[in-house]
């Protein structure tokens, strides 16, 4: 977990990153493959000036698969963050390999429990977004309304019944604020 300030804030929208925050980069280590959605920086910094605390919750098999180091996801995220502007509050990451079956990788509800105990969150209140079923799946078993974005891998998976769809980070940004006005 890195925490970037210590918001105030107990509510929450949780980011997928591959694919909903940046482009999907099959186990993306290098920095220069790091392009931000397109308007996500804007809509980040919009959602906070709405009262949300933005949490990053990622899934990084290629640590557990041997792939890539920790130092080479947090370059990628180093160069993700700059492009966003410093719109994430928080992020929270799972290097275990998908043969384990872990309460911290997704669609195991273990990163966004830490979250909550970090933050004080309440979980009621917060959104999931993401682009994979575990995303949403995710976000539903831990108790948060979710989005399915459809960028990257977002079009596969439109059947894993997500309380609303859109078509990316931006538009997603928009449902929150709007569904909670």
């Amino acid at each position: 977990m890195v925490n970037f300030r210590t918001p105030s804030k107990n509510r929450a929208v949780f980011l997928d990153r591959d694919g909903t925050l940046m482009d999907e980069v099959n186990f993306c280590d290098d920095p220069s493959k790091v392009h931000a959605i397109a308007g996500a920086a804007e809509c980040l910094t919009e959602l906070r000036r709405h009262g949300w605390l933005n949490v990053m919750v990622t899934n990084q098999s290629g640590i557990g698969r041997g792939l890539f180091t920790v130092a080479a996801y947090q370059a990628v995220n180093a160069e993700l963050f700059r492009q966003l502007g410093g719109a994430i509050d928080a992020t929270y990451f799972c290097p275990d390999h998908p043969d384990k079956e872990t309460a911290r990788r997704k669609p195991g509800t273990g990163m966004i429990e830490e979250a909550k105990r970090d933050y004080g969150i309440a979980i009621d209140e917060s959104w999931f977004i993401g682009d994979k079923d575990s995303d949403i799946l995710c976000g539903r078993n831990a108790g948060c309304r979710t989005i399915l974005v459809l960028t990257g891998y977002g079009r596969n998976h439109r059947d894993c019944g997500p309380h609303f769809v859109a078509r990316d980070i931006v538009e997603a940004a928009q449902i929150v604020i709007g569904e909670t006005k």
